[in-house]
């Protein structure tokens, strides 16, 4: 019963949309309208600026750190802890309080490695912020990281279902990135100070 009650606190805590938020209390607007139509931090940058993008990147870290910390504080358990935090990058993705239109977890999903697979995820982190640094594609790097995150947290020997897991959040990353996957393929993917040219 309490594992249920952690995931679904988990699942309401990632629904709680920053992008919004502080886009909303910043510039007026509905995010989701503007940009890319993303709720995230990478649009909230393009659409608001670099102080509301940063506001709204910790503040999706925290909250995936929190709802792993639910999961500490109601069951002890280590792999409810990171389903919880799975949990929240679902509810960021699809929040139930805004439409069930949200973001692509990203920020999300550093904070639940953060908090699980320290190490692991600082390792592929490097490299994710390498690739954005030499091709100043956000959504390429951030693919990096997802997808790199169950090979190092299975050569890290981190238990098992750490591995399903950090490959479950890899697959939903993938998923939420399709477009850009399309687009970097096609060479047409918005680049870090370029002005968006469409998409998602």
């Amino acid at each position: 019963m309490m594992v249920l009650v952690a995931l679904i606190g988990a699942y309401l805590l990632g629904s709680i949309s920053s992008s919004y938020l502080v886009a909303k209390k910043w510039a007026g607007i509905d995010i989701r309208q503007h940009g890319s139509g993303n709720a995230g931090a990478t649009n909230t940058l393009r659409v608001v600026g670099k102080w509301a993008a940063l506001l709204v990147f910790v503040l999706d870290i925290a909250k995936a750190m929190i709802a792993v910390g639910l999961g500490y504080a109601l069951t002890q358990d280590e792999t409810v802890m990171f389903a919880c935090g799975f949990a929240a990058i679902v509810g960021h993705n699809w929040p139930v309080f805004f439409q069930f239109r949200g973001g692509k977890g990203v920020a999300a999903t550093i904070g639940v490695a953060a908090m699980m697979v320290f190490f692991p995820a600082l390792i592929v982190g490097v490299i994710a912020v390498l690739s954005i640094v030499v091709t100043r594609y956000v959504s390429l790097g951030s693919i990096i990281f997802a997808v790199g995150l169950p090979f190092s947290v299975w050569l890290a020997n981190e238990p098992p279902s750490f591995v399903w897991i950090s490959a479950g959040i890899a697959l939903l990353t993938v998923f939420r990135h399709r477009s850009n996957i399309q687009r970097l393929i096609q060479g047409t993917e918005n680049r870090i100070g370029q002005r968006p040219t469409g998409g998602k």
